[in-house]
């Protein structure tokens, strides 16, 4: 029958899909709150009124992209029992474990999103800014526990199969913290502030293009531009530890990163490239033993080849130039996001002033949308790097999903709902900017107050 199709691939497409549109979501649910605060500590210390005034719109805002991004969470969440009953089935006990704690962060993260919106002017500016501390915290906590049940797929530890191959003597603390954990979580948090704030401060870039160049748009660009300038720095230290990390705990994915087929010493660093169907390198630039120093601190140090692996036990060479190109591109435009934060760090520094060239706006202007595009590719190499496996070491993605031949349906189904959502969200979101600039504020996406006048 023609309806009844492969649902492998249809399991992996859907859970790609809707993992990369809520991923979207999760840097301003954890980044977001936390310059709210910056803001209004700010108007609280100085009389700031356009600092009160950002504070009070992006709360609003984040209480949007907050209810959008509860929906494509709950959405992965049931995916999970729908395109991959078999993984749940044997190994839920210990993976769901994280799932549980994340739910409870969400849940806290709710209340006090609630509680901060409602409670202004109607607490006292020191309470109110301390209700918002437990939405900072509680995003951290939540995306943590996230990353601990990915981390624990990569590096999975906290069990025992008994004979019949299920999962007994069930660690929770283990299953949590596992090896992979630690770096996989500060990469990810750190990421989260990069990509939060240039994806803020772009929406104000390309205001400050158009002429909006008052004091309330400067100042809604500098806090997260500065934010995400910290960071960009400081997640290429991260990284260059999470790569060396990756080398030890997953040779195979350093090896697909890298475009290692045979295993050796004084390997190359592959800038581009890719391996046909027998392994061999086409195109790319080299750069001598480069792989084996950044690995190891020395040229001599060995890298073990994917020709190591049994070929069942490794990812396909299409899958392995994925893998390969998708690190490219991560580093490059994290690279590239690090010099934009060094340029505006130095001129700052000099001058306490932004870069006056035009082309400083038009570069952070991009910035959102690039540094997106490096968090989705690091996705990419975490995820199809892991492959074959769903439980490394234990279980295969075929051996973990859905036997449903018609699991096509829920994708084009989800894929239509996303973009329904993704339309509506974009809509109000231009909807509460344009009421803004004509001079009302706005206690609800479609409850204007009166008019405020200019800032």
């Amino acid at each position: 029958m023609i309806l009844a199709v492969d649902p492998v691939p249809w399991a992996r497409a859907q859970m790609a899909f809707t993992l990369g549109v809520h991923i979207i979501l999760v840097p301003l649910g954890v980044a977001w709150a936390f310059m709210i605060l910056v803001a209004e500590r700010k108007a609280m210390k100085h009389g700031d009124a356009d600092a009160r005034l950002l504070a009070r719109r992006w709360s609003k805002v984040l209480a949007v992209t907050f209810a959008v991004g509860a929906v494509t969470g709950t959405v992965l969440t049931f995916e999970f029992g729908l395109l991959w009953p078999r993984f749940m089935g044997r190994f839920g006990d210990a993976f769901g474990i994280p799932f549980a704690i994340e739910g409870l962060f969400f849940f806290l993260e709710a209340i006090f999103l609630a509680i901060y919106i409602y409670g202004w002017d109607r607490l006292s500016p020191r309470a109110h800014w301390w209700s918002g501390v437990p939405i900072v915290v509680s995003g951290i906590g939540g995306t943590a526990s996230v990353i601990a049940a990915n981390a624990w797929m990569n590096q999975p530890a906290g069990f025992r199969l008994n004979a019949a191959g299920k999962v007994v003597h069930v660690d929770a603390m283990k299953v949590i913290f596992n090896r992979a954990f630690p770096y996989e979580t500060a990469h990810m948090l750190v990421a989260a502030y990069l990509v939060g704030g240039f994806l803020i401060a772009s929406v104000y870039a390309v205001a400050m293009l158009r002429g909006r160049r008052d004091r309330y748009h400067r100042l809604g660009f500098l806090i997260p531009f500065t934010i995400a300038a910290i960071a960009a720095p400081v997640q290429m230290v991260v990284g260059d530890f999470v790569a060396r990390a990756v080398f030890h705990d997953d040779p195979t994915k350093f090896a697909a990163i890298e475009l290692v087929s045979k295993t050796g010493t004084h390997v190359p660093e592959t800038l581009g490239g890719y391996l046909d169907a027998r392994g061999r390198l086409h195109a790319g630039i080299r750069i001598p033993d480069a792989a084996s120093l950044l690995s190891g601190y020395s040229t001599s140090t060995k890298v073990q080849g994917l020709r190591a692996v049994p070929a069942r036990d490794r990812p396909t060479f299409a899958q392995v130039n994925t893998v390969h190109l998708a690190w490219d591109l991560m580093i490059g435009l994290g690279s590239a996001l690090a010099l934009l934060s060094v340029w505006f760090g130095v001129t700052w520094w000099r001058r306490r002033d932004l870069p006056r060239t035009v082309w400083f706006l038009r570069a952070a202007a991009v910035s959102g949308v690039a540094s997106v595009a490096a968090l989705e590719a690091g996705w990419v190499v975490t995820e199809v790097g892991r492959q074959p496996w769903i439980v490394h070491g234990f279980m295969r993605v075929p051996q973990g999903a859905t036997t449903n031949s018609g699991v096509w349906v829920t994708f084009l189904v989800v894929v239509g709902v996303y973009l329904a959502v993704g339309v509506v969200t974009v809509l109000v979101l231009r909807s509460m900017a344009r009421r803004w600039r004509a001079g009302f504020d706005i206690s609800g996406p479609y409850s204007p107050d009166p008019p405020m006048g200019p800032s």
